[in-house]
Protein backbone atom coordinates (compact mmCIF):
# COMPACT_ATOMS: atom_id res chain seq x y z
CA UNK A 1 0.00 0.00 0.00
CA UNK A 2 2.90 2.76 1.11
CA UNK A 3 4.65 1.58 -2.66
CA UNK A 4 1.25 2.66 -4.45
CA UNK A 5 1.17 5.82 -2.38
CA UNK A 6 4.51 6.42 -3.66
CA UNK A 7 3.73 5.83 -6.89
CA UNK A 8 0.47 8.24 -7.25
CA UNK A 9 2.42 11.30 -5.34
CA UNK A 10 5.48 10.61 -8.33
CA UNK A 11 3.03 10.45 -11.12
CA UNK A 12 0.93 13.55 -9.91
CA UNK A 13 3.44 15.65 -8.52
CA UNK A 14 6.88 14.78 -9.69
CA UNK A 15 6.63 12.82 -13.39
CA UNK A 16 6.06 16.44 -14.74
CA UNK A 17 3.08 14.69 -16.56
CA UNK A 18 0.35 17.60 -16.60
CA UNK A 19 -2.52 15.26 -17.25
CA UNK A 20 -1.34 13.23 -14.21
CA UNK A 21 -1.05 16.60 -12.42
CA UNK A 22 -4.51 17.82 -12.84
CA UNK A 23 -6.45 14.63 -12.83
CA UNK A 24 -4.19 14.05 -9.15
CA UNK A 25 -5.71 17.49 -8.13
CA UNK A 26 -9.93 17.73 -9.34
CA UNK A 27 -9.74 13.68 -8.01
CA UNK A 28 -7.72 14.70 -4.29
CA UNK A 29 -9.87 17.52 -4.20
CA UNK A 30 -13.43 15.47 -4.82
CA UNK A 31 -12.59 13.11 -2.42
CA UNK A 32 -11.37 15.47 0.37
CA UNK A 33 -14.94 17.49 0.12
CA UNK A 34 -16.80 14.04 -0.38
CA UNK A 35 -15.42 12.61 2.91
CA UNK A 36 -16.00 15.75 4.83
CA UNK A 37 -19.67 15.41 3.49
CA UNK A 38 -19.78 12.01 4.59
CA UNK A 39 -18.81 12.66 8.20
CA UNK A 40 -20.92 15.69 7.73
CA UNK A 41 -24.04 13.61 6.88
CA UNK A 42 -23.20 11.30 9.87
CA UNK A 43 -23.23 13.60 12.65
CA UNK A 44 -26.67 13.82 12.08
CA UNK A 45 -26.18 17.72 10.47
CA UNK A 46 -26.68 16.93 6.84
CA UNK A 47 -24.06 17.29 4.45
CA UNK A 48 -22.96 20.85 5.43
CA UNK A 49 -19.83 21.23 3.17
CA UNK A 50 -20.83 20.42 -0.35
CA UNK A 51 -22.96 24.06 -0.57
CA UNK A 52 -20.36 25.82 1.06
CA UNK A 53 -18.12 24.85 -1.38
CA UNK A 54 -20.23 25.67 -4.33
CA UNK A 55 -20.87 29.07 -2.33
CA UNK A 56 -17.56 30.28 -2.00
CA UNK A 57 -15.42 28.08 -4.58
CA UNK A 58 -17.99 27.75 -7.01
CA UNK A 59 -18.01 30.56 -9.60
CA UNK A 60 -21.36 33.03 -8.94
CA UNK A 61 -23.42 33.18 -12.02
CA UNK A 62 -24.18 36.90 -11.19
CA UNK A 63 -21.81 39.35 -12.43
CA UNK A 64 -22.23 41.51 -9.49
CA UNK A 65 -20.64 38.87 -7.13
CA UNK A 66 -17.20 38.24 -8.73
CA UNK A 67 -15.61 41.59 -6.80
CA UNK A 68 -15.83 39.62 -4.17
CA UNK A 69 -15.51 36.33 -5.01
CA UNK A 70 -13.13 37.15 -8.26
CA UNK A 71 -10.88 34.06 -6.93
CA UNK A 72 -13.41 31.44 -7.90
CA UNK A 73 -12.75 32.30 -12.19
CA UNK A 74 -9.97 29.88 -11.12
CA UNK A 75 -11.02 27.52 -7.77
CA UNK A 76 -14.30 26.80 -9.54
CA UNK A 77 -12.46 24.61 -12.55
CA UNK A 78 -11.13 21.90 -9.67
CA UNK A 79 -14.65 21.37 -7.49
CA UNK A 80 -16.92 18.85 -9.12
CA UNK A 81 -20.54 18.18 -8.62
CA UNK A 82 -20.83 13.95 -8.07
CA UNK A 83 -18.85 11.23 -9.27
CA UNK A 84 -20.22 10.91 -12.61
CA UNK A 85 -19.11 14.48 -13.39
CA UNK A 86 -15.92 13.82 -12.39
CA UNK A 87 -15.59 11.01 -14.12
CA UNK A 88 -16.30 11.88 -17.76
CA UNK A 89 -14.39 15.12 -17.12
CA UNK A 90 -11.11 12.89 -15.93
CA UNK A 91 -11.87 10.09 -18.91
CA UNK A 92 -12.11 12.93 -21.51
CA UNK A 93 -8.67 14.68 -20.13
CA UNK A 94 -6.67 11.43 -19.87
CA UNK A 95 -7.71 10.49 -23.57
CA UNK A 96 -7.65 13.75 -25.66
CA UNK A 97 -4.85 14.74 -23.16
CA UNK A 98 -2.76 12.32 -24.18
CA UNK A 99 -3.57 12.65 -27.73
CA UNK A 100 -2.20 16.40 -27.43
CA UNK A 101 0.73 15.72 -25.51
CA UNK A 102 1.63 13.30 -28.44
CA UNK A 103 2.24 16.17 -30.36
CA UNK A 104 2.97 19.50 -28.21
CA UNK A 105 4.22 20.11 -24.75
CA UNK A 106 3.72 20.51 -20.76
CA UNK A 107 3.92 24.24 -20.96
CA UNK A 108 1.20 24.37 -23.94
CA UNK A 109 -1.17 21.81 -22.17
CA UNK A 110 -0.70 23.83 -18.40
CA UNK A 111 -1.08 26.87 -21.03
CA UNK A 112 -4.70 25.60 -22.81
CA UNK A 113 -6.12 24.09 -19.81
CA UNK A 114 -5.58 27.15 -17.17
CA UNK A 115 -6.38 29.34 -19.64
CA UNK A 116 -9.73 27.04 -21.14
CA UNK A 117 -10.92 27.09 -17.87
CA UNK A 118 -10.64 31.00 -17.27
CA UNK A 119 -11.78 32.00 -20.27
CA UNK A 120 -14.49 29.41 -20.39
CA UNK A 121 -16.22 30.41 -16.99
CA UNK A 122 -16.18 34.19 -17.98
CA UNK A 123 -17.55 33.83 -21.13
CA UNK A 124 -20.49 31.74 -19.23
CA UNK A 125 -20.85 34.53 -17.20
CA UNK A 126 -21.00 37.59 -19.58
CA UNK A 127 -23.43 35.69 -21.85
CA UNK A 128 -25.57 34.55 -18.29
CA UNK A 129 -25.96 38.29 -17.49
CA UNK A 130 -25.81 40.00 -21.54
CA UNK A 131 -28.91 38.05 -22.13
CA UNK A 132 -32.31 38.88 -20.75
CA UNK A 133 -33.52 35.60 -20.72
CA UNK A 134 -31.22 34.54 -18.12
CA UNK A 135 -31.74 37.22 -15.61
CA UNK A 136 -34.62 35.94 -13.29
CA UNK A 137 -32.36 32.85 -12.76
CA UNK A 138 -29.00 34.10 -11.61
CA UNK A 139 -29.67 34.57 -7.59
CA UNK A 140 -27.83 31.69 -5.96
CA UNK A 141 -26.61 29.89 -9.00
CA UNK A 142 -22.95 29.12 -9.09
CA UNK A 143 -20.30 27.31 -11.69
CA UNK A 144 -18.22 24.18 -10.63
CA UNK A 145 -16.16 21.44 -12.91
CA UNK A 146 -12.93 21.60 -15.22
CA UNK A 147 -15.47 20.97 -18.17
CA UNK A 148 -14.27 24.18 -19.80
CA UNK A 149 -10.71 23.31 -18.99
CA UNK A 150 -11.21 20.03 -20.60
CA UNK A 151 -12.73 21.39 -23.39
CA UNK A 152 -10.37 23.36 -24.51
CA UNK A 153 -7.99 20.20 -24.34
CA UNK A 154 -10.20 18.30 -26.60
CA UNK A 155 -10.92 21.11 -29.12
CA UNK A 156 -7.56 21.60 -29.07
CA UNK A 157 -6.63 18.37 -29.92
CA UNK A 158 -9.22 18.11 -32.46
CA UNK A 159 -7.94 20.95 -33.74
CA UNK A 160 -4.49 20.06 -34.24
CA UNK A 161 -4.95 16.44 -35.91
CA UNK A 162 -8.59 16.17 -36.91
CA UNK A 163 -8.35 13.00 -38.95
CA UNK A 164 -6.15 11.13 -35.71
CA UNK A 165 -8.88 8.57 -35.12
CA UNK A 166 -9.70 6.52 -31.49
CA UNK A 167 -11.75 3.45 -31.24
CA UNK A 168 -15.13 3.93 -30.10
CA UNK A 169 -17.54 1.31 -28.53
CA UNK A 170 -19.68 -0.05 -30.70
CA UNK A 171 -18.77 3.39 -33.36
CA UNK A 172 -15.36 2.11 -34.44
CA UNK A 173 -12.74 4.18 -35.47
CA UNK A 174 -14.22 7.64 -35.38
CA UNK A 175 -12.21 10.96 -35.52
CA UNK A 176 -11.48 13.15 -33.44
CA UNK A 177 -12.67 15.73 -35.15
CA UNK A 178 -16.13 14.63 -34.90
CA UNK A 179 -16.38 13.93 -31.37
CA UNK A 180 -15.47 17.25 -30.70
CA UNK A 181 -18.58 18.70 -32.77
CA UNK A 182 -20.59 16.25 -31.48
CA UNK A 183 -19.66 18.10 -27.62
CA UNK A 184 -19.94 21.80 -29.62
CA UNK A 185 -23.65 20.90 -30.87
CA UNK A 186 -25.10 19.26 -27.96
CA UNK A 187 -23.76 22.28 -25.20
CA UNK A 188 -25.01 24.51 -27.83
CA UNK A 189 -28.25 22.65 -27.55
CA UNK A 190 -28.23 22.50 -23.55
CA UNK A 191 -28.09 26.20 -23.38
CA UNK A 192 -31.74 26.49 -22.70
CA UNK A 193 -31.62 24.31 -20.13
CA UNK A 194 -30.68 24.45 -16.60
CA UNK A 195 -27.17 23.90 -16.81
CA UNK A 196 -26.64 26.94 -19.33
CA UNK A 197 -23.95 28.31 -17.49
CA UNK A 198 -21.98 24.98 -17.90
CA UNK A 199 -22.76 24.95 -21.03
CA UNK A 200 -22.12 28.04 -22.49
CA UNK A 201 -18.78 27.31 -20.15
CA UNK A 202 -17.97 24.37 -22.72
CA UNK A 203 -18.18 26.46 -25.44
CA UNK A 204 -15.81 29.03 -23.89
CA UNK A 205 -13.10 26.55 -23.27
CA UNK A 206 -14.00 24.97 -26.57
CA UNK A 207 -13.41 28.41 -28.29
CA UNK A 208 -10.02 28.98 -26.24
CA UNK A 209 -8.78 25.41 -27.14
CA UNK A 210 -9.68 26.37 -31.08
CA UNK A 211 -8.08 29.72 -31.27
CA UNK A 212 -4.21 28.79 -29.64
CA UNK A 213 -4.01 25.88 -32.16
CA UNK A 214 -4.82 28.17 -35.38
CA UNK A 215 -2.41 31.16 -33.41
CA UNK A 216 -0.32 28.33 -33.34
CA UNK A 217 -0.32 27.21 -36.69
CA UNK A 218 0.42 30.71 -37.55
CA UNK A 219 3.29 30.70 -35.37
CA UNK A 220 1.88 32.20 -32.26
CA UNK A 221 2.68 30.27 -29.19
CA UNK A 222 0.58 31.87 -26.28
CA UNK A 223 2.44 29.36 -23.98
CA UNK A 224 5.45 31.00 -24.02
CA UNK A 225 4.41 33.15 -21.19
CA UNK A 226 4.84 30.30 -18.87
CA UNK A 227 8.75 29.43 -20.59
CA UNK A 228 11.25 29.51 -18.10
CA UNK A 229 14.59 32.16 -18.74
CA UNK A 230 17.33 30.02 -20.50
CA UNK A 231 20.30 29.69 -17.63
CA UNK A 232 24.08 29.70 -19.04
CA UNK A 233 25.41 26.37 -19.35
CA UNK A 234 28.35 24.65 -20.44
CA UNK A 235 28.01 22.38 -23.30
CA UNK A 236 30.76 19.73 -23.93
CA UNK A 237 31.73 18.30 -27.45
CA UNK A 238 30.47 14.89 -27.23
CA UNK A 239 29.26 12.44 -29.79
CA UNK A 240 25.39 12.70 -29.76
CA UNK A 241 23.51 9.47 -28.65
CA UNK A 242 21.60 8.31 -31.19
CA UNK A 243 17.79 7.98 -30.37
CA UNK A 244 16.01 5.25 -30.50
CA UNK A 245 13.10 5.16 -33.74
CA UNK A 246 9.33 5.00 -33.36
CA UNK A 247 8.07 2.38 -35.90
CA UNK A 248 7.54 2.83 -39.21
CA UNK A 249 11.26 4.65 -39.18
CA UNK A 250 10.14 8.17 -37.68
CA UNK A 251 13.34 8.87 -35.01
CA UNK A 252 12.48 10.83 -32.01
CA UNK A 253 15.22 13.51 -33.40
CA UNK A 254 12.83 14.03 -36.31
CA UNK A 255 9.88 14.59 -34.22
CA UNK A 256 11.42 16.63 -31.81
CA UNK A 257 12.72 18.81 -34.71
CA UNK A 258 8.99 18.73 -36.31
CA UNK A 259 7.41 19.92 -32.82
CA UNK A 260 9.91 22.42 -32.89
CA UNK A 261 8.99 23.80 -36.39
CA UNK A 262 5.37 23.90 -35.25
CA UNK A 263 5.99 26.26 -32.30
CA UNK A 264 8.04 28.56 -33.65
CA UNK A 265 6.66 28.66 -37.35
CA UNK A 266 2.93 26.85 -37.39
CA UNK A 267 1.40 23.56 -38.24
CA UNK A 268 0.42 24.92 -41.64
CA UNK A 269 4.13 25.42 -42.46
CA UNK A 270 5.00 22.12 -42.42
CA UNK A 271 5.69 20.27 -45.54
CA UNK A 272 3.37 17.06 -46.48
CA UNK A 273 6.42 14.52 -45.73
CA UNK A 274 6.82 16.29 -42.36
CA UNK A 275 3.05 16.36 -41.33
CA UNK A 276 3.12 12.27 -42.37
CA UNK A 277 5.71 11.70 -40.36
CA UNK A 278 4.12 13.01 -37.61
CA UNK A 279 0.69 11.49 -38.16
CA UNK A 280 2.86 8.04 -38.51
CA UNK A 281 4.79 8.63 -35.37
CA UNK A 282 1.16 9.62 -33.49
CA UNK A 283 -0.34 6.48 -34.68
CA UNK A 284 2.57 4.21 -33.41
Amino acid sequence: MNNTFKDLKYKVFQSGNPIFFYIGINVLLFLIIAVIGVFSWLSGKGDLISPLVSEYVGLPASISKLPERFYTVFTYMFIHDGILHILFNMLGLFWFGSIFMNFLKSRQFHFVYLAGGLFGGLFAVAVLNIFPVYAGGLAGVTIVGASAAVMAIIFAAATLVPNYTIMLFIFGEVKIKWIAIVYFVLDFLAIGSVNAGGSLAHIGGALLGFVFIKRLQSGSDWSKMFGRKPKLKVVRNEKPVKKPEFKGGVSQQEIDAILDKISTSGYDKLSAVEKEKLFKASKD
